[in-house]
C-alpha cells in the first residue's frame, strides 16, 4: 500500500486532534499541519516523525501554498467568525487548486445545511458559501454531516441538561429528533473519508438519533436517576423567541445561536436521515447516547467537551 500524505488545516484545533489519531493508526499516512501557532501542538502530534507542520495565518498565500503543495488531500478543521469560515477557507482551497490537491473536506460537520435557505440558520451560511465556491473549482469539495456533537449538546450552549436540577429541557413535543454524533466518533469517520480517494461530495454520518424522552430514558438507565422533563413551550414559540431575541441585540450572536441551532436541529428540515447509506464504512461503529453515558460520569457530562482531544 502507498504512502497517503493528508493536509489537517487548524491542526491543533481539538476536533483536528481526534482526527489526526485516527489518521496515525495507519502507518502508511503522513500528515502536513497548518496552524498559527505550532507550540500548541499536542506532545504527541510533536513527537511524530509522521507529522510535519506549517506555520501562517489563513490570509497567508505563501505560507499556504507550501502546505497544500504534495498532499493527497486536505481537511480544513477552521473554528471562528464569519471571516475565517468563509474568506479563510477560499483562500486554503485556492492554494489547494494551485498546487493540484485532489480533494478538499470543507469545515462542516454540523446538520445537514444543504437544506436550508441562506438566512435561516446563519451560523451555517459560511458552509453554504464555501460548498458554492467549491463547485467553481477543480479541486473536489468534501462535505462530511455528523448532525451535533455529543459533547456539545450536554454544554450551557445548547442549555439542554440541568446538571443541577437532573433536568432536561427541550421544545417542542418531546418526540422531536436529535440527531448527534460524539467528536471522536465523528473524527474516525472523517479520517476513513480523507483515506478513501473515491470519497467526494456530501457524506451523512451519524451516532445516534433520539428523542430528548429517548435521550432521558437512557441517562436513567445508566445513572439509575430519572431525569426530570421540562418543557419550554412548542416550536412555534421557540421560533418567535430565537427571533426576538437576535432582533434585541444582533451583535450579541452568543445569545441567539443556540436558540436558532435548537429550531433547526428539532424542526427536521435539516435532518441527515434517511439519506445515510448504511454500507458506507461500516468497519466504523456508530456510538450513541447510551454509549456515550457509559464512557462519561453523571458529573463529567456538561464538561465533556473540554477533554475532547485531550491526552491526559
Amino acid at each position: 500500500m502507498s504512502t497517503i500524505t493528508v493536509g489537517i488545516a487548524g491542526i491543533t484545533g481539538k476536533f483536528a486532534r481526534c482526527v489526526a489519531a485516527h489518521l496515525l493508526k495507519n502507518p502508511q499516512v503522513i500528515i502536513k499541519g497548518y496552524c498559527r501557532d505550532p507550540a500548541k501542538l499536542s506532545a504527541s502530534l510533536r513527537a511524530s516523525p509522521r507529522v510535519n507542520v506549517t506555520q501562517g495565518q489563513s490570509d497567508d498565500e505563501k505560507a499556504l501554498r507550501a502546505f497544500a503543495k504534495g498532499n493527497d488531500v486536505v481537511i480544513c478543521c477552521y473554528l471562528g467568525d464569519h471571516n475565517l469560515m468563509i474568506n479563510g477557507q477560499k483562500s486554503l482551497i485556492d492554494a489547494c487548486e494551485s498546487e493540484g490537491v485532489p480533494r478538499y473536506v470543507a469545515s462542516d460537520y454540523s446538520l445537514d445545511f444543504t437544506k436550508l435557505e441562506l438566512g435561516k440558520l446563519p451560523a451555517k451560511d459560511p458552509m453554504k458559501y464555501v460548498k458554492q465556491y467549491l463547485e467553481t473549482k477543480r479541486v473536489q469539495g468534501v462535505h462530511v454531516l455528523i448532525g451535533i456533537f455529543m459533547e456539545t449538546f450536554f454544554t450551557t450552549f445548547f442549555n439542554v441538561w440541568k446538571p443541577r436540577e437532573k433536568a432536561f429541557s427541550y421544545w417542542g413535543t418531546g418526540e422531536e429528533i436529535w440527531e448527534s454524533t460524539s467528536y471522536d466518533n465523528a473524527a474516525q469517520y472523517v479520517a476513513a473519508v480523507a483515506q478513501d480517494k473515491a470519497a467526494v461530495g456530501v457524506h451523512r454520518f451519524l451516532g445516534d438519533r433520539k428523542t430528548i424522552r429517548e435521550i432521558a430514558s437512557a441517562f436513567e438507565k445508566q445513572y439509575g436517576v430519572k431525569p426530570w422533563l421540562h418543557n419550554l413551550g412548542t416550536l412555534d414559540e421557540l421560533h418567535s423567541y430565537m427571533h426576538k431575541v437576535r432582533e434585541a441585540d444582533t451583535e450579541n450572536s452568543m445569545a441567539w445561536i443556540p436558540p436558532f441551532y435548537q429550531y433547526y436541529c428539532n424542526n427536521g428540515q435539516a435532518y441527515l436521515n434517511p439519506e445515510i447509506d448504511p454500507s458506507e464504512h461500516t468497519e466504523i461503529p456508530r456510538l450513541g447516547f447510551a454509549d456515550f453515558f457509559e464512557r462519561h460520569s453523571q458529573e463529567s457530562l456538561s464538561t465533556a467537551a473540554w477533554g475532547v482531544g485531550s491526552e491526559n
